[in-house]
């Protein structure tokens, strides 16, 4: 049975999504701040999958996003939101959840999406990930397991979303990945939403792995296609 951990001071809507979730079998425990849900996370023996809403007394979901993912927790984090800008999706991806759901929203897409993360959590291939453990490309090496990356001599700090970006593109080194895919592997969100998440991630993998960002040679933006990693650089 897995255990879902609801995280939202509205009382009756974080009630209401307890008894819907446990009506499909699944353990619910509710926090209702972000101190609450640290300790949760902490003491229970696992957490499979956390409901995060943004607002929330003391931390902001955000906060508690990013401080877990800090602490190596990699369970699905679906981040609740009545926020509608895109700079505050893109936020929330940035600090590593999983999806983001605009409220208010219809109760079975909310248990769809919660069903469709943990399935894929478990789908997940176990040796592809150990066989992508260490990475290295030009005088970068990255520590997929740990989320260390260093440039050289000098340690960089990424998020949970550029790891996951960077892994995606290592993966399918030499491809050409239109924004659709991106949006759907690595965001996990409809391919046709209108977003510049994407555009954003490239920036910052350039400005982070790139000798010029403006004149990349690694992660190339491929015209009217999407883009495309290459490891040995292009002339």
């Amino acid at each position: 049975m897995s255990h879902i951990l609801v995280v939202d001071d509205e009382e009756h809507l974080a009630v209401g999504i307890k008894f819907n979730l446990e009506a499909e079998g699944f353990q619910v425990t509710v926090a209702t701040s972000g101190i609450e849900a640290i300790n949760a996370v902490e003491s229970a023996d696992s957490v499979d999958l956390i409901v995060l809403d943004l607002m929330l007394p003391g931390m902001s979901g955000y906060e508690i996003c990013e401080q877990l993912r800090e602490s190596g927790y990699e369970m699905p984090i679906l981040m609740l939101s009545a926020r509608t800008l895109s700079e505050d999706r893109t936020r929330g991806f940035d600090v590593g959840a999983n999806q983001y759901m605009v409220k208010p929203f219809e109760l079975q897409e909310l248990i769809s999406r919660i069903k469709n993360l943990l399935g894929q959590q478990n789908r997940r291939p176990p040796s592809a990930a150990k066989a992508l453990e260490i990475y290295e490309f030009a005088n970068a090496k990255i520590n997929f397991k740990t989320y260390e990356v260093a440039i050289g001599e000098r340690s960089v700090r990424m998020t949970q979303l550029q790891i996951k970006a960077l892994k995606y593109f290592v993966q399918r080194e030499g491809e050409v990945i239109s924004r659709h895919q991106l949006l759907e592997d690595v965001w996990e969100m409809p391919g046709h939403v209108t977003t510049r998440a994407p555009d954003q991630i490239l920036r910052q993998l350039r400005k982070t792995f790139e000798p010029d960002p403006a004149k990349p040679v690694h992660f190339l933006t491929i015209r009217d296609a999407g883009y495309r990693f290459v490891k040995d650089g292009v002339e």
